[in-house]
């Protein structure tokens, strides 16, 4: 398999998202189609709570939590002992992996992804500046710190100043946008935020820095996103742009795991192509799809 060709989703670890791997209460290893390869997760949210309420979010909340507590001595060693399993093949011997050695080899990027919003958390700086010590003192010289983020805590002072370290260590924002309108943001995201503070936060972030914006689109109640609503969601797209939002490319994606609402449903793969063709269109923005 070319690493660079797209990853295929009939692999256990494609399909597998599971952030229990051994003895770990922080860290998880996943093949990730977006990261195109080995991405580990740093679950900065055990707790599980998150300021959105997605009606596709896979996060388990019914079962409780290992631990409500995120202690970052711990998060720090479980990161550096799961790089050093990575780098002494122990990670590929286990069943899960083993189908694809030429995707364990390589750490692709460590992403602050977990069971809720990373930046809900009130030291976001601290936890990446133990991941960055984490990935200097391993040589990790071409792996990726990214944040996975759905940006509503994208303006707070702690999380900038995280932003900013990321920025000299190969950092990337992966920021939520789901929707066009307030009124399908509502539907599909459920969130107290204000859809203009989600939409302010990606431009001023973007303003700084290079951001890829990760959308979902899906079939609610058997429809997918109507015409109207994917044209208004363009529109956000270049109004960024025009107010001097780099963005370095989309990536639309489906619904891939059970959901917590039966109506939420997966689009086809020639669905979710053509509204990404849509968007190449009217923003002239590189658009990856994943399925």
């Amino acid at each position: 398999m070319n690493p660079s060709s797209p990853i295929s989703s009939r692999l256990a670890a494609v399909r597998d998202h599971n952030r229990v791997f051994a003895e770990y209460l922080y860290v998880y290893p996943v093949i990730s189609r977006r990261s195109r390869g080995l991405s580990l997760g740093v679950n900065l949210n055990p707790d599980k709570r998150c300021n959105f309420d997605c009606i596709y979010c896979e996060v388990d909340r019914r079962t409780p939590p290992r631990t409500t507590r995120l202690d970052v001595r711990r998060l720090h060693d479980e990161l550096l002992d799961l790089v050093r399993r990575v780098k002494n093949g122990e990670l590929l011997a286990t069943q899960r992996f083993s189908e694809a050695p030429e995707l364990v080899s390589e750490i692709k990027d460590i992403a602050f992804s977990g069971d809720g919003e990373p930046t809900m958390i009130p030291n976001f700086c601290e936890c990446v500046e133990a991941v960055v010590e984490v990935k200097l003192a391993e040589n990790l010289t071409n792996t990726k710190l990214v944040l996975i983020t759905d940006a509503a805590g994208l303006d707070k002072a702690d999380v900038r100043r995280g932003l900013a370290l990321m920025d000299q260590h190969q950092g990337e924002i992966w920021g939520k946008l789901d929707a066009g309108t307030d009124a399908y943001y509502r539907l599909v995201n459920r969130s107290h935020v204000q859809f203009g503070r989600i939409l302010k936060n990606l431009l001023e972030t973007a303003r700084v820095r290079p951001i890829v914006i990760q959308s979902l689109f899906l079939r609610v109640h058997g429809q997918p996103m109507p015409a109207g609503e994917l044209e208004a969601y363009c529109v956000r797209l270049n109004e960024m742009l025009q107010q001097g939002a780099q963005i370095k490319e989309v990536h639309a994606y489906t619904v891939a795991r059970p959901t917590p609402e039966p109506y939420a449903t997966a689009l086809l793969p020639a669905e979710l192509e053509a509204m990404a063709e849509v968007i190449r269109k009217r923003t002239g923005l590189p658009v990856h799809t994943f399925v």
